[in-house]
């Protein structure tokens, strides 16, 4: 599979979540030729990842790292690729640090790590790497290579489904990424983070279904996203329909106020902006009671609701 939508849609995606957080730069720093769904991330200072609306991906992005995003299982050859690219991430921070006169910290524990996230990761490409799980700070699913390396494999299908690991099971596969979907919807409309995202996948929702070099695997990732598409369409529509009654509702105001006192000034203005707070039968009751109101009766009317 070529990774060009897939990546495309994971740059976008992490750096929505993470910009907040700190300084995102995406797949160049790190790879010349490759565009693989990689960002690399330095946080502008200590993460609270206790209870963290980012939940499990507050908790990677504490400290300096990159993320490597994989559609499909991997071997060995592209680990070593990742561990390669990871290197040439700690050959670029290390010029960084000679051109402002610095040095690099010889620590192991202030180098970045490299995260890479598959849908799934084999037992014996686990055990050939030596990667293991710290159940003790970690969650299922997250395999740790020996710490000289800096490297952690995601496997998100063994993530356990909770409102922690949502962030990162919407890049799974399959059911995995389906489900995530489901509970993305699910969230309350005012969730912030739920918003920006369905509004991201609505976006490139409609740039790739211009595409017509589309793999399997990107219709895969299509279908997966449906839901969340199209409940960003529909959110997009009802917004678009309140704001065309809400204009509506202003140009017929505004058009009686004219017709009533000459023109609409700015304490007019105020009137039309308290108006179109009103309920809907209050709207509709209060102009069929404005043809018999003064300026000054209108003025001291709405004053007295502020």
């Amino acid at each position: 599979m070529t990774q060009k939508f897939y990546s495309l849609f994971v740059e976008h995606y992490l750096e929505g979540l993470l910009s907040p957080l700190g300084s995102v730069e995406i797949s160049g720093v790190i790879t010349g030729s490759e565009r693989r769904g990689i960002v690399l991330f330095f946080p502008k200072g200590t993460i609270q990842t206790e209870r963290h609306s980012l939940g499990l991906l507050a908790k990677v992005a504490q400290s300096d790292c990159s993320i490597e995003v994989y559609y499909e299982q991997i071997g060995e050859t592209e680990v070593r690729s990742c561990l390669h690219k990871l290197l040439n991430v700690f050959s670029t921070l290390n010029c960084r640090a000679s051109a402002e006169g610095k040095t690099l910290d010889d620590d192991d524990d202030d180098l970045p790590r490299l995260w890479i996230l598959v849908p799934s990761a084999s037992p014996d490409l686990l055990k050939g790497f030596g990667a293991q799980l710290e159940l003790e700070n970690w969650s299922t699913g997250i395999y740790f290579l020996p710490n000289v390396f800096r490297i952690a494999i995601v496997a998100i299908n063994q993530l356990p489904v909770t409102s922690e690991t949502l962030w990162l099971r919407l890049l799974g596969r399959g059911k995995v990424q389906i489900q995530a979907v489901s509970e993305l919807v699910a969230l309350p409309p005012e969730n912030l983070i739920r918003r920006n995202i369905l509004e991201m996948v609505y976006r490139w929702r409609i740039s790739v279904m211009t595409q017509t070099d589309l793999t399997e695997d990107d219709q895969e990732l299509i279908m997966n996203l449906t839901e969340a598409y199209q409940e960003a369409r529909a959110q997009a529509v009802q917004e678009g329909i309140e704001q065309g009654v809400q204009l509506e509702r202003r140009q017929v105001v505004e058009n009686l106020l004219r017709f009533r006192f000459g023109s609409v000034d700015e304490e007019l203005s105020r009137v039309v902006d308290n108006l179109l707070q009103l309920a809907p039968d209050d709207f509709a009751r209060f102009l069929l009671e404005l043809s018999s109101l003064s300026r000054e009766e209108l003025l001291a009317r709405f004053n007295s609701h502020e």
